[in-house]
């Protein structure tokens, strides 16, 4: 088998990497998003690089699906089966009021309505002792009732079955049996960990994707296989691994961030090999921005996610990348209110019918139209021309729906708002900068910026000067980079279970033996489809100040005593809330094991553009064009770069624009820029930043 190839399903463009192991070649397509059918879009792409899915030994997939159902409300009709007098844990969650002030503050409904919650009678204590014993026979009624409710998802999450899961396997096998046609998951197949609220919101959740998932999943296997494919088909799982078929359709839900993944990674990859410990990760696609802090090369990975946000939205329990993301994009609507403000989003023109510029119906401006009107994107470099780029549309859209209406009617009002969008949506993706760094305690001044996406290149510079960044980084191929970070993602898994104990020797006297059937159990659910003998794992415990709410999680080592594990917590408090409570006891609520599995992926180096065949004298610009900057508020005559007739090791001064493939990278007045060893482009922000 020749190719590994890695396709990413975004809002608004569909990625595909493809690695040619025979002679080390990296091939990219890019192609709108089929909405209408994401598979053909992929198929589409394939076809497109000349790669042959027969010659393919693996084809790992990143998708928005799970994310978007959830948002747009469209999964499954679900139903939860739990414990006598608990029906309305999922709608009370935590009691909390995130938004005290506002007295009309409601929370998003929960995914499973009041009338499609089921109790049954069993009660298991928080030891795991069993109280009241399970009466199956109400199963067997349950079963019928939820038949004639056409339920189509059933999630079963029972109180107490961190501590012991028997009743609620019970009750999860007999309707299996009595419903074979319905996806049935439980809370503790997910987390082993006591968060009542939480792992039933997770279930739910799981249950709510698992039937669409599934037919997604399985119909796209099917497909590959029809083009000949019979390699491994992994999906990108939201805490940095991939995830066998067999894994998905058990927990789709571990795909809630699948698509933004792969960046991270990528980012991660560079940045240990560019020997930069501190690294902000910034992804600006077509319809959202993420960013994710990148340490030592490593991303960190948060226990819980809010889809939909923290203040309104509902609790996941399974590891997630910890990413902020904006909905702030190329495809982000610029727009007057009815004050009279411009305003960014929350629509995006998406694929279809998309910016203006890109002359498929949109009528809207968006942030790419006023990129395009600012002369920042050219008319003939996106997709080598594939996608045409209307100018004069974009120009026209601006002023039509946007600049007349702020009284800007002169010569350079155009510009000017165009400017204006653009400045807002650097507010907008700076704000998500500071909410992972600044709010965290972090020093932004002390991190890299390595950007990527479609916008990402376009919007570096802006980003920096708004935070005071010194550097910006560039991959090469940004605009594929989270199908290239997909490339080098390997089979991981993560278990948890919930582990009280005080930090002391008596109390760690049991650790290892749980982090060993953490292992096992990891171990289990991979040897089926990989090689178990090259599995290594990782560690982490859960944990906190005795009464806190709240926890930190930090790594296991290895020979883990009470004073090393100490040490462990006191730096990350102290880095995280910046203080110690000294004459508080500390705890250990929960244990991590992560597994994963080396696998063959491309050189870094392989990934670099290629310079057209030439003499050794400095490359010269393709074109010049006059571009907008509003640091001289007026438009500059700026040479344009081709990205391929870059050498590694040329420098020079902005102005410059610089066109590739997939993206676009601006280069501001007073920024220096040159070409690093392994074909990225470094950025220094000149005497400007922050002025």
């Amino acid at each position: 088998m020749r190719y590994l190839m890695a396709a990413d399903t975004g809002g608004t463009f569909t990625d595909l990497a493809v690695h040619d192991t025979e002679n080390g070649a990296i091939l990219f397509g890019k192609t709108l998003t089929n909405y209408a059918d994401l598979v053909e879009g992929v198929l589409d792409v394939v076809e497109e690089t000349g790669a042959a899915l027969k010659d393919a030994a693996v084809v790992k997939h990143g998708t928005t699906h799970v994310i978007n159902t959830f948002l747009q409300r469209s999964g499954a009709r679900t139903a939860l089966v739990t414990t006598k007098g608990f029906r309305d844990a999922l709608e009370i969650g935590r009691a909390s009021r995130p938004v005290p002030f506002q007295l009309t503050f409601r929370r998003d409904p929960p995914l499973v309505e009041r009338a499609l919650r089921y109790e049954i009678t069993e009660r298991i204590d928080a030891n795991g002792q069993v109280l009241q014993a399970l009466e199956l026979e109400e199963v067997d009624v349950l079963a019928k009732i939820l038949a004639d409710q056409k339920v189509e998802a059933i999630a079963v999450s029972m109180l107490n079955a961190y501590a012991n899961p028997a009743h609620e396997d019970a009750v999860a096998a007999r309707l299996r049996a009595l419903l074979p046609d319905i996806f049935i998951t439980t809370g503790t197949s997910i987390s082993g960990e006591w968060y009542e609220y939480e792992r039933t919101s997770t279930a739910a959740a799981n249950a709510y994707i698992g039937a669409k998932m599934s037919t997604y999943t399985q119909g796209f296997e099917t497909r590959l296989q029809g083009q000949g494919f019979d390699g491994s088909f992994y999906m990108m799982g939201s805490n940095g691994g991939l995830l066998t078929v067999e894994q998905t359709l058990q927990q789709p839900v571990a795909l809630v961030e699948s698509g933004p993944i792969g960046g991270c990674i990528g980012a991660g990859a560079y940045a240990q090999a560019l020997g930069l410990d501190r690294v902000i990760a910034f992804d600006m696609g077509g319809t959202t921005a993420k960013c994710a802090l990148v340490e030592k090369g490593r991303f960190e990975v948060q226990p819980t996610y809010f889809v939909g946000g923290y203040e309104r939205g509902f609790p996941i329990r399974t590891a997630v990348l910890d990413i902020v993301e904006v909905g702030a994009g190329g495809g982000t609507i610029a727009w007057i209110d009815e004050h009279g403000r411009l305003k960014l989003g929350p629509h995006s023109a998406g694929s279809e019918p998309g910016p203006v510029a890109f002359g498929r119906g949109g009528e809207e401006p968006t942030v790419t139209d006023a990129s395009v009107a600012l002369g920042r994107i050219g008319p003939g470099s996106f997709m080598d021309g594939k996608l045409a780029i209307d100018g004069e549309a974009a120009s026209n859209a601006i002023r039509d729906k946007v600049a007349t209406s702020l009284g800007y009617t002169g010569a350079d009002g155009v510009d000017r708002v165009a400017h204006g969008i653009i400045d807002l949506v650097t507010t907008i993706m700076s704000g998500a900068i500071k909410e992972i760094t600044i709010e965290r305690g972090h020093d932004v001044r002390e991190f890299h910026l390595f950007v990527f996406g479609g916008g990402g290149p376009l919007f570096g510079s802006e980003l920096a000067r708004s935070l005071n960044i010194p550097n910006v980084i560039v991959p090469p191929q940004p605009g594929n980079f989270s199908s290239i970070g997909m490339l080098l993602a390997e089979p991981r898994v993560d278990f948890t279970q919930t582990y009280l104990a005080k930090v002391s020797e008596d109390g760690l006297a049991d650790m290892d033996g749980v982090l060993r059937n953490l292992e096992v159990r990891a171990k289990t659910a991979m040897a089926a489809e990989i090689d178990a003998a090259s599995i290594r794992y990782e560690h982490q415990a859960e944990m906190r100040y005795q009464g806190q709410m709240h926890s930190v999680r930090i790594d296991l080592l290895g020979g883990d005593t009470a004073a090393s594990v100490t040490a462990g917590f006191e730096a990350m408090y102290r880095r995280r809330y910046g203080h110690l409570n000294a004459d508080c006891p500390i705890e250990i609520i929960g244990l991590r094991v992560g597994a994963m599995v080396a696998t063959e992926k491309p050189n870094l180096a392989q990934i670099a553009p290629r310079p057209a065949s030439g003499d050794d004298s400095d490359p010269v610009p393709i074109s010049r064009r006059n571009v907008y900057f509003r640091d001289v508020d007026a438009r500059v005559d700026t040479p344009i770069y081709v990205r391929t007739g870059l050498p590694i090791g040329f420098a020079s001064v902005g102005p410059a624009i610089i066109e590739e493939y997939s993206a676009t990278t601006v280069i501001a007045p007073g920024d220096d820029f040159s070409i690093g060893q392994l074909g990225e482009i470094w950025i220094k922000c000149g005497k400007e930043v922050g002025q």
